[in-house]
């Protein structure tokens, strides 16, 4: 059993303690958190210490709101008000994925300013999901 597994066990008792599940790698299979806050800062504080940096959504009808979500959360995208499945690289127009990261550096030798850079999706929705 994997050290964070143990621990983990510890500190559940046994009626709550679950199974693992042998199939699908946790890679392929969709999946979503959603959580309810009762502040903004609550939300971005959460994302900040568990969040993966990779996509990250709000829900809301105000607009200041949704315009600190975008500015304050550090993914690489950010969505107001739409599916986080709309997070793909042909959605964004750079062609088919050959690979994920939520590194900021993909530099390796001599490394020019575009190196140095990274990108950070907006997406502004009204609902909209991707099937």
């Amino acid at each position: 059993m994997h050290r964070r597994a143990a621990a983990r066990a510890a500190l559940l008792p046994e009626s709550k303690r679950r199974p693992r599940k042998i199939g699908t790698p946790s890679i392929w299979r969709p999946s979503s958190r959603s959580a309810w806050f009762e502040d903004l800062d609550q939300a971005i504080e959460h994302i900040t210490a568990y969040g993966s940096q990779h996509t990250d959504a709000i829900v809301t009808e105000d607009y200041t709101r949704a315009r600190r979500f975008l500015r304050e959360v550090d993914s690489s995208s950010v969505m107001v008000n739409a599916s986080t499945r709309f997070a793909d690289g042909f959605e964004y127009g750079l062609g088919a994925e050959i690979g994920i990261s939520t590194d900021k550096l993909h530099a390796r030798g001599p490394v020019g300013l575009e190196g140095l850079t990274s990108q950070k999706f907006v997406v502004l929705g009204d609902g909209q999901i991707r099937e």
